[in-house]
C-alpha cells in the first residue's frame, strides 16, 4: 500500500476491543485504539471525520445486524471491522453461523470504503487463549480467505510476543491496557500504508515474576470481581452491551454522527477535542 495515503475519515466497527475497554479517562468514558488511530490520522488531515460504532459484549451477528448498515452508508475512506471473537469464547458457537455473519459484514462494507482493514486479534497467552485458540485460529483463517478475495487489509496481531505478554492486559483479562491500545493503533496504521511511529511487536522490559501469594491474590480478585459476573450474564442471556449504543451512535434519532477536530479548519496537527458534527 501507498506510503503516506490520504485518509479523510473512518468508521470502527466491533464489540468491546475496538470501543477501548479498558482504556479508560479520567472522565469515565473509553479512548483506546480506534480513537488513538483516529487522532493520528486526523493530523494529517484537515477535516478529518469519524464516528466508532462498536459496543461491548457484541455478537458478528449484532455486529452484522446493528453496525454494518449503518457503518456502510456513511461511505468512509476507511473502516475496522473487528468481531467473532466473543462468539468463539461462548461454550456453544456455532462456527459455521460466525463464518457466514462475518463473510456477509466483508461482502457489504468492502465496497462501501476505500479500504477496509480485518484484524486478526491478540490475545492474552494463558489457559484461556489456549482452551479457545482452536476456534480462534478458524476465525483468523476465514479472515484471511476473506481479505484476499475482497481487496481488504489485515491487521495481523496474533501471536505476537508483545501483546501475549499479561501485563499488556487489564485486572479482567479480557481487555488490553493503554499500553496495549496504543500499540495496536500503531499496528493499524502501519496496515494502512503509513510510516512507522514506534515498534509495536517490542517486548515489554523484563521484570520479576509476582510473587506466588499475589498471584492467588489476584486470581481470587479477578475471579469475584470479573470472572463470575461474566458467567452471570451467559447464564441469563445478558450482556454488558445491552442497552448501549456506539459513541457515535445516537439512539432517540436512530442514527450515527460524524465528529471531527474541534479545530477542523485549520492546518494538520495534534487533535486537542472532538465537537459533533451535524446534519
Amino acid at each position: 500500500m501507498e506510503l503516506n495515503a490520504p485518509y479523510t475519515s473512518l468508521v470502527a466497527v466491533g464489540d468491546s476491543f475496538t470501543e477501548g475497554m479498558s482504556d479508560l479517562l479520567p472522565d469515565g468514558s473509553y479512548r483506546g485504539w480506534a480513537d488513538v488511530l483516529a487522532a493520528r490520522l486526523a493530523a494529517r488531515a484537515p477535516g478529518f471525520r469519524y464516528a466508532n460504532l462498536a459496543v461491548r459484549g457484541k455478537l458478528i451477528g449484532q455486529i452484522v445486524d446493528e453496525q454494518v448498515g449503518i457503518a456502510a452508508a456513511l461511505q468512509p475512506d476507511v473502516i475496522t471491522l473487528v468481531g467473532g471473537l466473543n462468539d468463539t469464547l461462548r461454550p456453544k458457537c456455532d462456527m459455521g453461523m460466525v463464518r457466514g455473519r462475518l463473510e456477509e459484514a466483508v461482502e457489504r462494507l468492502a465496497p462501501s470504503c476505500k479500504t477496509l482493514v480485518l484484524m486478526r486479534s491478540p490475545g492474552r497467552n494463558g489457559p484461556v487463549m489456549e482452551r479457545f485458540r482452536p476456534r480462534m485460529e478458524e476465525l483468523f483463517a476465514l479472515i484471511g480467505d476473506l481479505a484476499e478475495r475482497h481487496g481488504a487489509v489485515v491487521a495481523d496481531l496474533y501471536g505476537a510476543p508483545s501483546l501475549g505478554d499479561p501485563r499488556m492486559w487489564d485486572v479482567d483479562r479480557l481487555h488490553l491496557t493503554a499500553e496495549g491500545h496504543r500499540r495496536v493503533a500503531e499496528a493499524v496504521w502501519q496496515t494502512l500504508g503509513l510510516p512507522a511511529e514506534s515498534d509495536w511487536r517490542a517486548p515489554m522490559p523484563a521484570s520479576a515474576p509476582a510473587r506466588w501469594a499475589q498471584r492467588r491474590i489476584d486470581d481470587v480478585r479477578f475471579g469475584r470481581q470479573h470472572l463470575i459476573p461474566w458467567i452471570g450474564r451467559r447464564l441469563t442471556g445478558r450482556s454488558s452491551g445491552d442497552g448501549r449504543a456506539g459513541s457515535q451512535f445516537d439512539a432517540e434519532l436512530g442514527k450515527a454522527f460524524w465528529i471531527s477536530p474541534e479545530d477542523g479548519a485549520a492546518a494538520p496537527g495534534p487533535v486537542t477535542g472532538w465537537r459533533r458534527l451535524d446534519g
